[in-house]
């Protein structure tokens, strides 16, 4: 049953919260966290419980922030979890509930005071609320503080590598997970990035950094095997009838008068209205993964998450690893395929997606050599074809996706051997049968379009058509709906040329009186223009050079449409490119009008099949190979944390920040 707003607003009262937060320092052996960690209840989700929790939290964490330094109640309760998490694995084996039970309650607890802390303290004030003032002299009280919290992220890491994923543990491996993100959840909170920071320091070195290898992994894994949870109170312990000792005692008797009002939906209970977060550990997991693989590296050591990353290889692979990467992996690239392949609707699963294509080139060789890439290549398309609903960052990640796949020669030609099938999503025209490559080129000159009359992003312009220049020597067998649309792609340029250098025209006469005017905007948006139509009559130029026989439905576009050709044929920032153009041209039409008038589709494509063999190939000029590789831009970082954390605030399981809080982007780009 869903708690209402009332309920949850009463925690602040709660005795056993008034306790941990207030003057007296509790032992950790103390019966008090038996009574502490006794309450049932199932993760909130919605987004109104998270903001009433968060409120408690922080009312609670008022009076923690003033007294703990003295108390060093946080810290017990840490230790306290540390000590139960010795005995997790047996108890995942023999099915011990309330050992779980109660040591996901502390993780819990845990992380919901470490959430609000990171959000509202630096660092170093957050490390002296990891132990006793009193306990340590000043030689010794960094050092302590500071192992605590290795201790606890070591333990965080142990639990979700070692644990087993069964129904009774899922809560508390989402928890664990949950808690790694909240640790390093401080660059939310900083507008600049974070290159040295307490916690990375930990995740990079000393006793975390043996378990990088095994982190990634089980992560992937999680993201791979789409876990859903089990249905909400599985993870809660059961009352049984035959006993269960004294701590079973003691728990049962405050289970009803603690945190009861804690019985808020569970996180499989919104299934339904949040489809992507049917696993929410998977969801979770991935976020981890993009967050630590974006860390910045530190001063003395690159990050090795991202090695790990850019180095693991498939089951099947039995070459031996290099010793100059001591965190590489084998993981089944069949299973990561399929999920990359189910998974493209979120940003997150995109963004894994570029980053393994781009920095791991095991991953990329296997993609690039399945027989199926086009259960890839389609909900790629589908991303880009829906621009309008999607954010610009995940348009991003799909275009350089298409640009590094364009890269490879074999991907070219193998795009236009596959045969779709009626392609639903596709509103403009009916496509009962097309290439791969033809949907391709359709769905990119669709984004061009698009982008010239709302966006116009010059990096969106540029990524385009050097993915279309990529594939334009190896065009094949172009529908002839694909062969329209890149025409009529550059009519709309010729148009848009017109217009503006109309309009330079008339401002440069305005200008001319004025000898220190800057350069009008006109005259700007006009190289733009004729940088872009050059690009459009090179990759036309490349298909007509390389592949003008196998494409007969781009010939008969072209001289369909050849008026609009007329004004670039003397122009000097096109006349080298326009002499092929012009000579296909004329070729074919001098062949047609021989052929006589009145002539059909059809005869018209066979006059044009039969003059593809007669054209002398020597007479046609050669132009270096169109080739554009994709390079990460200096400091990428300065563009993928931000995106990363936006992905997290937005799309993280049971996680609600305030958003006045958030430093790193403001709430437009998160």
């Amino acid at each position: 049953m869903g708690a209402n707003s009332s309920s949850i607003s009463e925690l602040p009262e709660n005795e056993y919260l008034q306790k941990l937060s207030g003057s007296e320092p509790i032992s950790e052996n103390d019966p008090f966290w038996n009574q502490l960690l006794s309450f049932s209840f199932t993760t909130p989700t919605n987004s109104a419980d998270l903001k009433l929790l968060e409120e408690a939290t922080i009312s609670v964490c008022k009076s923690l922030v003033e007294k703990n330094p003295r108390t060093g109640n946080l810290g017990s309760l840490i230790k306290v979890f540390l000590s139960r998490t010795k005995e997790l694995k047996i108890s995942a084996e023999c099915q011990n509930h309330l050992f779980i039970w109660q040591a996901h309650n502390a993780l819990f607890i845990i992380c919901c005071l470490l959430k609000v802390f990171i959000s509202r303290m630096s660092e170093e004030e957050l490390q002296l609320h990891f132990t006793y003032e009193e306990k340590a002299g000043p030689s010794s009280y960094g050092a302590e503080c500071e192992d605590l919290i290795e201790e606890l992220l070591c333990c965080l890491i142990q639990l979700i590598v070692e644990i087993p994923l069964l129904d009774i543990t899922y809560s508390i491996s989402l928890e664990a997970v949950t808690t790694l993100i909240v640790f390093l959840s401080c660059q939310l909170f900083h507008k600049e990035i974070l290159r040295e920071s307490i916690i990375h320091r930990y995740l990079m070195h000393g006793r975390c950094l043996p378990y990088t290898s095994r982190l990634v992994k089980t992560l992937l894994y999680n993201f791979i095997r789409q876990e859903r949870s089990p249905p909400p109170g599985t993870h809660v312990f059961q009352q049984q009838t035959d006993g269960g000792g004294l701590l079973y005692g003691i728990a049962s008797g405050v289970a009803t008068g603690l945190w009861t009002v804690f019985t808020l939906g569970g996180v499989g209970s919104k299934a339904s209205a949040q489809p992507e977060q049917c696993s929410p550990l998977a969801s979770q997991s991935l976020l981890l993964l993009l967050v630590l693989a974006n860390l910045t590296d530190a001063p003395d050591t690159p990050n090795p998450y991202r090695q790990a990353i850019m180095s693991f290889k498939n089951t099947q692979d039995n070459t031996a690893f290099s010793s100059s990467n001591p965190h590489a992996f084998q993981i089944n690239f069949n299973s990561l395929y399929t999920a990359l392949c189910e998974q493209q609707k979120s940003d997150q699963a995109t963004l894994l997606l570029y980053m393994l294509l781009h920095q791991n080139s095991n991953v990329r060789t296997y993609v690039l050599a399945r027989t199926d890439i086009e259960n890839l290549v389609l909900p790629i398309l589908e991303i880009l074809y829906h621009v309008e609903e999607r954010n610009s960052h995940h348009v991003y990640m799909a275009l350089i996706i298409l640009l590094i796949l364009t890269e490879d020669d074999g991907f070219n030609r193998s795009i236009h051997e596959v045969i779709l099938k009626n392609i639903t999503w596709y509103a403009e025209r009916v496509l009962t049968e097309i290439s791969l490559g033809s949907l391709l080129i359709l769905v990119v000159i669709r984004t061009i379009q698009y982008n010239m009359t709302r966006t116009r992003d010059k990096y969106l312009h540029t990524n385009c058509l050097a993915a279309l220049a990529n594939m334009s020597a190896q065009f094949r067998s172009l529908h002839q709906y694909a062969a329209q649309r890149i025409i009529s792609l550059f009519s709309l340029l010729s148009k848009k040329h017109n217009k503006v250098l109309e309009q330079a025209t008339q401002s440069l006469r305005g200008s001319l009186g004025s000898n220190d005017s800057p350069l009008p905007d006109y005259a700007q948006d006009l190289n733009v223009i004729e940088e872009v139509i050059r690009m459009m009559l090179e990759i036309i130029n490349s298909c007509l050079t390389n592949s003008l026989h196998h494409n007969p439905n781009l010939v008969y576009a072209l001289l369909y449409k050849r008026d609009l050709f007329e004004q670039f044929r003397t122009h000097p920032s096109f006349q080298d490119i326009m002499q092929n153009i012009d000579l296909v041209i004329s070729f074919f039409s001098s062949r047609l009008e021989q052929a006589g008038a009145e002539l059909s589709v059809e005869r018209v494509l066979e006059i044009i099949k039969q003059g593809a063999v007669a054209l002398p190939k020597d007479r046609l000029r050669k132009f270096p190979e169109l080739k554009f590789k994709y390079v990460e831009e200096e400091q990428p970082e300065e563009f993928f944390i931000p995106y990363v954390w936006s992905l997290v605030y937005n799309s993280a399981v049971a996680l609600y920040w305030n958003p006045r809080d958030i430093q790193l982007f403001t709430m437009d780009s998160g």
